[in-house]
């Protein structure tokens, strides 16, 4: 049991995040399975379905953290998930505001417009849900647990190496898309350049809190999702070969940072499961 005067993950947020995961995995069935259906079972029609793709290994990793956060009773151990899960949402309303045009609110097909409007309700209600749960959580009483596990010095430095390349190039992406367009691996539009983006942001401060953090007690469900993450959009890769253009360097550039995702990731597992790192 944990201590009296440690703070605990209050019941709205382990709710907040037990249905946020339940939301997240239903995206990512579609985008991740059936990327090449978009424009059925989708808010708006994603091309190449490569990018389809990407974003449903994004929704399914998501799914993986916050259902595991909310497992933990230690807010310290759970918290991982709330910044860049609230930051990723609001980006994302802001993203489908901007191009409402592109979305499926007037398709012929009931199943999609359904799905389109359960995206909008789903992105502005969520920052504000969140929001005020995070800020009850940070009033409720308590203390985080001292760390006594803490990270290898260089793993904290490529987390941070990680964090800041993926939150710059996510923050250009969705202020200036057309500056990335041209030098990225596959064919995008503004609007799916900034979904990229805005998961580029989130996954960029997941991985400098992670750093900031420094406890392997509170990564158990971030190192999950970032293997998760990792190997996901490798396979993605592979499913896809033929659509990203290798002649760029981008293209390489690429496929070794995810690489650099899931062998992190897949370190953090396992130096957990071999340390018997306990869960709080």
């Amino acid at each position: 049991m944990p201590d009296a005067q440690i703070k605990l993950t209050t019941r709205l947020m382990r709710t907040v995040l037990y249905v946020a995961s339940i939301l997240v995995l239903a995206v990512s069935i579609s985008l991740y399975f059936l990327p090449g259906r978009t424009d059925t079972y989708f808010s708006w029609t994603i091309n190449p379905p490569l990018t389809a793709a990407f974003l449903g290994a994004g929704y399914l990793a998501s799914f993986i953290l916050e259902f595991l956060s909310a497992r933990e009773r230690v807010w310290a151990n759970a918290r991982t998930a709330v910044p860049a899960v609230w930051v990723f949402t609001f980006l994302t309303l802001l993203v489908t505001l901007a191009h409402f045009d592109r979305f499926h609110f007037s398709a012929p097909q009931l199943i999609t417009v359904i799905g389109t409007w359960f995206w909008l309700l789903v992105y502005a209600g969520v920052p504000i849900v969140m929001g005020i749960a995070w800020i009850l959580q940070a009033r409720s009483p308590g203390t985080d647990p001292l760390r006594l596990s803490p990270l290898p010095t260089l793993l904290r430095v490529i987390l941070v190496i990680q964090g800041f390349m993926m939150l710059l190039v996510g923050v250009v992406m969705v202020i200036s898309p057309q500056a990335i367009i041209p030098y990225w691996p596959w064919t995008l539009s503004a609007l799916t350049c900034r979904a990229i983006g805005a998961w580029g942001v989130g996954i960029g401060i997941i991985a400098i809190q992670a750093s900031w953090e420094n406890e392997w007690v509170r990564l158990r469900p971030m190192m999950i999702s970032y293997m998760v993450y990792g190997v996901l959009q490798l396979l993605n890769l592979l499913r896809f070969l033929e659509e990203p253009d290798w002649t760029l360097p981008s293209a390489w550039a690429y496929a070794l940072f995810v690489l650099s995702i899931f062998l992190v990731g897949l370190y953090g597992v396992i130096h957990i499961r071999r340390s018997n790192v306990p869960t709080a």
